[in-house]
């Protein structure tokens, strides 16, 4: 575990962004279905409009965070997500769902994109990947109550108990932006007395078009830098495994495993404790090695595990229960072993007067990916069972060599990088920083 001392609100703020996640995952859609006269169809296509429209929005959220540091907008964020759930209270119409999911995601994208560099500020030194790591455990463990409390309310099934439970998620995000706004334990002082990260990680690189103050170069700036669009490419590999669960498995177990649905229970249960149990012990042992080391592994673990999915069509019944079993552990494995390097790249190869929108083109990595990874991998699985777990292992193999070198930076920017790593306090440890 890394050093909580102090450090409270975030923890907490943190806990309840990932709880009332895990509730309206699991419970939106029936909400509006039991709450409007909608069909199931038109709450699902309002849904994903209001979503497709928050695809541009981390381009201009990564200036925000650059003119008023990262705690300023973890916590708007918040309440913008809040303001979301009050106007899903009051939705009856297919534009006004619409327009309040597109409200609610782009506070949730706002927080995603500042809480990372946030994450930085509050970790010590080397205690970067534990903190990452740490965070990840806590949303998996936040997201799983979340659902099990919303299903608690659908056992229910009526109007008012959903409506109950949207309320209760309103209160909590407020909560949550108040404790980040009055979060004190990321000031510049304590940031840049932790000291500049472990040497084996990658720090900041002044990319082309850097000069001495304000920003210059913009967007253009970050589309030139070849280093970072290669995090941002191999990112995406890691985009579409994440969506394995949601889209892929139960489908495939059942169509065309026959494996029965109990199995696919049981593997997400797998998945959830794994990551819960074993993220913070993970991150210890990520923390002493270099980060491109840690992704190459999570890259083959990914791509062992796609392996092992295909393979079942052509193993007896029998051992299909093993194989799935199998498969999750290889791929929650990766799970781990990525998240904590990504994270952490994400932030500290970006040079520091821009860095606001260079994590504005890394989280469109995860909107573009996650908007398209569904369509994609449905379409490939029409043409064939294996075809997914194919797609996802060739482009899992190919970012092997997008991540070689990345931790690395001319020697040339070795200073400026150290400085930019420890300036990054500046920006996100006050409003007026950037």
């Amino acid at each position: 575990m890394p050093d909580l001392a102090g450090k409270g609100r975030f923890v907490t703020a943190n806990l309840i962004d990932s709880l009332g996640n895990g509730l309206v995952l699991a419970f939106t859609v029936v909400f509006f279905v039991k709450t409007t006269s909608l069909s199931l169809a038109a709450v699902g296509a309002a849904l994903t409009a209001g979503e497709l429209l928050v695809l541009p929005v981390p381009l201009f959220i990564g200036r925000l965070l650059e003119k008023y540091g990262s705690r300023t907008v973890v916590a708007v964020g918040n309440w913008i997500s809040m303001v979301g759930f009050i106007g899903f209270l009051f939705s009856h119409a297919a534009w006004q769902i619409v327009l309040w999911q597109f409200v609610v995601q782009l506070g949730s994208t706002a927080f995603w994109m500042g809480n990372n560099p946030l994450i930085v500020l509050v970790a010590r030194g080397v205690e970067r990947p534990r903190w990452f790591g740490f965070v990840r455990a806590l949303r998996n463990v936040g997201v799983g109550f979340g659902g099990a409390a919303s299903a608690v309310a659908l056992s229910v099934g009526t109007a008012a108990g959903l409506r109950a439970v949207m309320v209760i998620n309103v209160v909590t995000f407020a909560v949550a932006g108040w404790l980040v706004i009055t979060f004190r334990g990321a000031d510049t002082s304590e940031a840049a007395a932790a000291g500049p990260a472990q040497p084996k990680a990658a720090e900041p690189e002044q990319g082309a078009g850097k000069t001495t103050g304000r920003p210059s170069g913009g967007y253009r700036t970050v589309l030139k830098d070849t280093r970072y669009l290669r995090l941002v490419a191999t990112n995406i590999s890691f985009v579409f495994a994440s969506r394995v669960i949601r889209v892929l498995l139960a489908v495939y177990a059942a169509d065309n495993l026959d494996a029965g649905s109990w199995i696919v229970g049981v593997l997400l249960v797998l998945n959830t404790a794994m990551v819960a149990l074993l993220q913070t012990l993970a991150s210890r042992w990520i923390e002493a090695r270099r980060p491109v080391t840690v992704l190459v592994l999570a890259l083959l673990f990914n791509a062992a595990a796609f392996v092992v999915f295909g393979a079942l069509l052509v193993l007896p019944g029998w051992a299909v229960i093993a194989g799935l079993l199998v498969a999750m552990v290889l791929y929650t494995v990766a799970e781990i072993l990525s998240s904590p390097p990504t994270s952490e790249l994400s932030v500290v190869m970006a040079p520091e007067h821009l860095r606001g929108r260079y994590l504005g083109v890394y989280q469109l990595s995860w909107s573009v990916g996650g908007a398209l990874a569904p369509a994609l991998l449905t379409a490939l699985s029409e043409g064939g069972a294996a075809l997914p777990w194919v797609f996802l292992t060739a482009i899992s193999v190919l970012a092997v060599p997008l991540v070689i070198g990345l931790d690395r930076r001319p020697a040339a920017t070795s200073e400026a990088a150290s400085a930019g790593d420890v300036a990054l306090s500046a920006s996100g440890g006050s409003p007026d920083g950037g």
